[in-house]
């Protein structure tokens, strides 16, 4: 049993992504989406405590954060300290622990970031704890209470490294996962300098009428793997997140003029990726981007 783990929360892409109209009684809207980790991560360092102590938990940037911003929230609202107050709060007990996070995933960009570290705790508090018992699948599965994405990066069983979570279609509320091979595939990142709400975003989509949930669509996308025609991928929240930010749409547009590839946004925003053909491609790409939108954070990544 280990008492310490040190694990690497990355990031993650939407390739493909439906949304449902909301559903009663609660409103949350059902999704079916094809994920993929990338190999942008945070730090999540985590240590078992024993005795009758506290918690410690500690947030901040990573020297090399690609877009560090200010941690204006309290410690209490983090996902990652809420990940593991959840599992306490299931446990029926404490389980004190020394946790430090040193983020490199831009905030609310559609990244995952939060969630991807909530679900580095949760796996990580199955094993650094595998003597208490704890009901760490039931965990994995309602894990939507912390957020729709935590579970797409919570496995907390046949996992070689923890927190590098295999490719995913994720259905209904989060809860329903399906894992995929791995493939690499070189892509960019692109993270402007705001963000968007994600509640603005959903009420711009229930503003029009909305068509069946495209489930067949995104599963007939990732049964290609990194063989897909990039031309084919689609997000029903990109179109709405444009129409919050007129920024967002025009920072589309001008990428793909100026790449001549499709640039895709990826959950609701606001950070945008391409995919690429090859490494070579990546990096002329990427040239590109610099020198025609300086000041624009393009980050060089690979989906894993």
């Amino acid at each position: 049993m280990p008492s310490m783990l040190n694990i690497a929360a990355h990031a993650k892409v939407n390739l493909a992504l439906a949304v449902g109209a909301p559903a009663p009684p609660h409103g949350f809207h059902p999704i079916c989406s094809w994920l993929s980790a990338i190999d942008l991560f945070d730090d999540v360092r985590i240590e078992r405590r024993e005795g009758h102590v506290i918690s410690e938990y500690s947030v901040e940037w990573a020297p090399d954060a690609p877009r560090p911003t200010p941690i204006d929230w309290p410690i209490e609202q983090d996902l990652a300290v809420r990940a593991h107050r959840y599992v306490e709060q299931i446990a029926g007990r404490p389980l004190p622990v020394s946790l430090a996070v040193r983020k490199r995933i831009p905030v609310g960009g559609g990244l995952g970031g939060g969630s991807a570290d909530a679900g580095a705790v949760l796996t990580a508090m199955a094993h650094i704890f595998d003597d208490m018992d704890l009901p760490m699948n039931h965990i994995a599965q309602v894990s939507t209470a912390l957020g729709s994405d935590v579970g797409f990066f919570t496995q907390a069983t046949g996992m070689k490294v923890p927190g590098w979570p295999q490719p995913a279609i994720v259905e209904g509320f989060g809860e329903t996962i399906e894992r995929l091979e791995r493939f690499e595939r070189p892509l960019v990142v692109f993270v402007p300098e705001f963000g968007i709400s994600t509640g603005s975003v959903y009420r711009a989509f229930d503003a029009k009428v909305n068509g069946e949930l495209k489930s067949s669509l995104v599963r007939e996308l990732a049964t290609k793997g990194d063989k897909v025609d990039t031309m084919d991928l689609f997000n029903d929240l990109a179109e709405p997140a444009c129409r919050v930010e007129p920024r967002l749409s025009d920072l589309r547009a001008h990428l793909t003029k100026t790449l001549g590839v499709p640039v895709h946004i990826t959950g609701s925003g606001s950070s945008l990726f391409c995919l690429c053909e090859g490494r070579l491609d990546r990096a002329k790409l990427v040239k590109r981007a610099r020198e025609a939108t300086p000041g624009l954070v393009t980050v060089s990544g690979t989906t894993i």
